[in-house]
């Protein structure tokens, strides 16, 4: 959120490795994509040194500039098929170590931190095996890539540690895509949901009890003791509210225009509560949300495949003239002269 960030108390950084595939791959491609970095807030020096942390919302900047240079709208999709997974280093290493592929999930789980601070792994084992990512100290509907980059990379992490093609019972995401997404139903072995309520990998409960190929019950043992000192050196993420009413907005949208008493309530506080909370981030209700419409718009109107009227409704107005009246008065241009422009 544009108006927060100055109220963060603690940016969410990242290992950066994503960042610096998607660096490589454009550079392979012949993209100019030096001149993306400070649109997008990073530096040359940044990347080329492997032990910077990046900021999470920065990287989520990037690699939207890099998908659109090189036309790739599946751009971490296609970056986590074919990274090796062994760079995540000792994230990678004591899951690899486990015994099992649910004692290597609850691994994750705990140590997801260590490489993206944005992103929380959450375990729930019970008939169905899920894992959920939820963001951190950034708005959620500002990314694609990433998240679908993790949810790959999850994906063959699971199968490469069983030596198994695991097919998932459901795979979901809460951005929405026009796009056809065959390549994406094939490769999890299930069609996948967008738009959804959660971002969420589903598998059958027994492949929690899969062996990992090459467990090391003494290596596990020491890697852990190295991953609780890297996660006690990371900061304690506290989420601005005004990230939580975001990412509350943004689930809502395409129902109706979300109200604050709607919000509060979908987030367990009072509207006075709420009002209060955000004021203190310096930010009102109606300007998260007018925030939010405007960076949905913003990228919605990248994409030829949805009309106006239903980029209208997907950011919850009535019509297509409210609609359009709101862009104008963020812009100053119509939404068919935004879109025109960018065609030419």
């Amino acid at each position: 959120m544009r108006t927060a960030d100055a109220h963060f108390h603690i940016l969410p950084m990242a290992s950066g490795g994503i960042s610096r595939l998607a660096y490589a791959h454009a550079r392979e491609k012949r993209i100019d994509v030096n001149s993306l970095l400070p649109k997008a807030g990073l530096t040359r020096e940044q990347i080329d040194d492997p032990e910077a942390r990046l900021n999470v919302a920065a990287q989520i900047r990037f690699l939207e500039l890099a998908a659109a240079a090189l036309r790739d709208d599946f751009l971490g999709f296609h970056l986590a098929r074919k990274f090796d997974l062994r760079t995540v280093g000792l994230f990678y290493y004591v899951l690899a170590s486990s015994e099992t592929l649910g004692e290597a999930l609850q691994r994750g789980a705990r140590y997801s931190k260590i490489v993206n601070e944005g992103i929380a792994l959450n375990l729930r084992a019970g008939r169905d095996t899920r894992i959920s990512l939820d963001y951190v100290g950034v708005a959620r509907h500002s990314d694609r890539h990433q998240i679908e980059f993790w949810m790959v990379a999850l994906v063959r992490l699971c199968r490469l540690l069983t030596n198994r093609r695991l097919a998932t019972g459901r795979v979901s995401f809460t951005h929405r895509r026009s796009d056809e997404a065959s390549e994406l139903n094939a490769y999890f072995g299930s069609k996948v949901k967008f738009g959804a309520a959660a971002d969420e990998l589903v598998f059958h409960s027994l492949v929690k009890q899969m062996p990992v190929v090459g467990a090391d019950q003494y290596l596990n043992k020491l890697l852990i003791k190295y991953c609780e000192e890297a996660l006690a050196a990371r900061p304690t993420n506290r989420n601005p509210f005004g990230v939580s009413v975001e990412n509350a907005i943004a689930l809502l949208l395409p129902h109706g225009r979300p109200r604050a008493s709607e919000i509060a309530s979908k987030l367990g506080v009072s509207q006075r509560t709420l009002a209060r909370r955000l004021s203190a981030e310096g930010v009102t209700f109606s300007e998260v949300l007018q925030g939010v419409r405007s960076d949905l718009a913003n990228r919605h109107l990248t994409d030829e495949t949805l009309s106006i009227s239903k980029i209208a409704w997907l950011l919850g107005y009535q019509d297509v003239s409210s609609f359009t009246h709101a862009v104008k008065r963020w812009t100053g241009r119509a939404p068919i002269a935004i879109r025109q422009g960018r065609r030419s």
